[in-house]
């Protein structure tokens, strides 16, 4: 699974393939190709690696032609290698890219075995096309075939297809992957993001679930899942070619703070299937590495530690096994004891953190496995760990990370259920954690709508030198994020405690002129933060309380209290950052420092 691109119109495509592949490598890949009908035959061009090598391959074997599909692989089954790279054909006639897993390819590839199809790949998208042109073979046409074979997969999808008799039609379908029409003048795309099509049309329609469309360079035809016509309204991509363009936003952090929403969809997107989690999702060979683990040691800097002490909570909670989380710059300087079964968990945004890095070199070797959650395709992490679950959240041009943190509480999550299943987890909770997640865009666009709230609020920080974050158990790394976030681009000095270490020492700090924030969990240890929050209101503190609507934490001189959405307590360190992020960016710019390249940092530490 990873990028789709299809084209169908009256000019050369070849070039709008390969450039519609190179907008999608943030997503993540390890082998790209191309398939076009040429003169009533398809070619094909398939490499290992980065999008150039088949750029190559394709100036050593030319490919023309008015119809193609072309595909960035992230492997899930089998390994890197030419042979599974997509597209995929059965015989020499019909050509598929697909993204997303398929569930029951076991049952169907012995079944078409059996019917004598020979298999060239490990893939469960060689399934795909064997079973379309079985359909033809019994008198179908290519648009009934595929409909036939969409009732027979099992799993989460989206496909691209395109068939030597048909050398003006581009086939399309979607089931739980992501898959746009781009449409154009004489000619129509496909692609699994907008991105790869803006240099061609900024005009789109979003295919839903269950639909198939027929492309053809003057029309589309889309039938639904039931298979009657439907009309897909076509919208227009409103800002700008390419996410590296602010549009209309001051800075690019704001940007991408008003991207969460829609990133949270990404995450999830070609993972979940009929309310369950896809492990195919974390690479080609997941499901045995998991059934090994015995215990996480998780590995990260900066945010991406902050993320990963989320995530030890989780794990502990709903798998019930030991997480360890340890600074990455501290960890591969000391002996390190891993007992057997042990995972290797690394995270970054970048891919090139050289502490982290150097941390899965040293002990790869002895653990049962390693798994990168991480943003940046092709990156080093990615390549030398065993498994990895790319966050999607698109790049991120903000010095001070945002939506690659809470791309990575996503990830994470569903690596815990992943784990949870081997441990007791039950199936109905796993479903409700999913179900969860699926309202974390809706979630997110409502916290939002607080941003002129939390603007009027951080005047008050404008003039303080110091401030403090307060949090209770799930919500004490989010307080440390909330800090970071602060210093990073404020320049103010900022620390985070946990609330129940105030009377340890920290107490000591606070007077009138050192704001204190704390976020209010939904749990049984709102209470406990409470008697925290009036041993700061009893010397003097201003308090500044992130808390939900329902819960009985009331405004008076001295403590100001956002009200947020009510949540899943689970979901909180996700929901409450969004917040934490708005109140430091509207700080910095109130201080007029330099929101998107704060100074002194770097986007990726590539050095120890």
């Amino acid at each position: 699974m990873c990028g789709i691109v299809g084209a169908v119109a009256t000019r050369q495509v070849a070039g709008i393939l390969l450039e519609g592949l190179r907008r999608l490598e943030y997503r993540g890949y390890d082998s790209a190709g191309m398939a076009l009908w040429d003169a009533g035959r398809i070619g094909r061009v398939r490499r290992i690696g980065k999008v150039q090598a088949l750029a190559d391959g394709l100036d050593a074997q030319p490919l023309s032609g008015t119809l193609g599909i072309a595909h960035t692989r992230w492997a899930t089954h089998g390994k890197p290698a030419e042979h599974n790279a997509h597209p995929h054909m059965s015989g020499e006639r019909l050509a598929v890219v697909h993204n997303g897993i398929i569930e029951n390819f076991e049952t169907l590839r012995d079944e078409l075995i059996d019917a004598g199809y020979t298999f060239t790949s490990e893939t469960d998208t060689e399934v795909v096309a064997h079973l379309i042109d079985r359909e033809m073979g019994r008198g179908l046409a290519l648009e009934q075939a595929l409909r036939a074979v969409v009732g027979q997969l099992e799993g989460a999808f989206a496909l691209g297809v395109i068939h030597v008799d048909y050398p003006n039609r581009l086939l399309a379908a979607r089931k739980g992957s992501p898959l746009v029409i781009g449409v154009g003048i004489g000619e129509h795309f496909i692609a699994s993001d907008q991105l790869a099509l803006l240099p061609v049309t900024d005009r789109f329609m979003f295919l839903e679930d269950g639909d198939i469309a027929v492309l053809s360079a003057d029309r589309v035809d889309i039938e639904d899942r039931d298979g009657q016509p439907v009309v897909r309204p076509v919208s227009r991509f409103e800002h700008g070619a390419g996410s590296a363009e602010k549009g209309a936003f001051k800075h690019f952090m704001l940007k991408e703070i008003y991207e969460q929403p829609a990133v949270m969809k990404q995450v999830l997107e070609g993972r979940v299937s009929r309310g369950q989690l896809l492990e195919q999702a974390f690479g080609a060979g997941a499901s045995a590495l998991f059934d090994r683990v015995r215990q996480v040691q998780i590995v990260a800097c900066g945010t991406s530690y902050h993320a990963g002490m989320v995530a030890k909570y989780w794990i502990e909670e709903l798998v019930g096994i030991p997480c360890m989380v340890e600074v990455a710059s501290e960890f591969r300087y000391r002996t390190v004891v891993l007992p057997e079964g042990t995972l290797l968990l690394t995270l970054s945004q970048s891919g090139e953190t050289a502490d982290t890095l150097a941390a899965l070199r040293e002990v790869k070797e002895r653990v049962c496995g390693t798994l990168a959650i991480c943003n940046v395709p092709g990156s080093s992490l990615v390549r030398e760990s065993d498994l990895a679950l790319m966050t999607n959240a698109g790049p991120e041009i903000g010095v001070a990370s945002t939506k690659a943190f809470t791309s990575q509480l996503v990830a994470l999550m569903l690596t815990t259920l992943a784990l949870g299943r081997r441990h007791g987890l039950a199936p109905e909770r796993e479903q409700a954690i999913l179900a969860a997640l699926a309202q974390l865009p809706a979630l997110l666009d409502r916290l939002l709508e607080l941003d002129a709230e939390i603007e009027a609020l951080s005047a008050a920080f404008a003039e303080k030198h110091h401030a403090l974050f307060l949090g209770r158990g799930a919500l004490f790394p989010v307080a440390l994020e909330g800090a970071l976030k602060l210093k990073e681009i404020s320049y103010i000095h900022a620390e985070a405690y946990p609330a129940g270490e105030l009377k340890h020492g920290p107490l000591a700090l606070v007077d009138k002129e050192m704001p204190v924030v704390a976020v209010a969990p939904s749990n049984s240890m709102l209470d406990k933060l409470k008697a925290n929050l009036q041993e700061v209101r009893a010397r003097g503190g201003e308090l500044f309380v992130f808390a939900g609507e329902d819960q009985s934490i009331r405004p008076e001189p001295g403590l100001a209290v956002v009200r947020l959405p009510a949540m899943p307590d689970l979901l909180e360190p996700i929901a409450y950052t969004l917040p934490l992020q708005l109140l430091s960016y509207h700080v910095a710019v109130l201080k007029g420092t330099d929101v998107d390249q704060p100074r002194n940092l770097a986007k990726s530490v590539t050095v120890e």
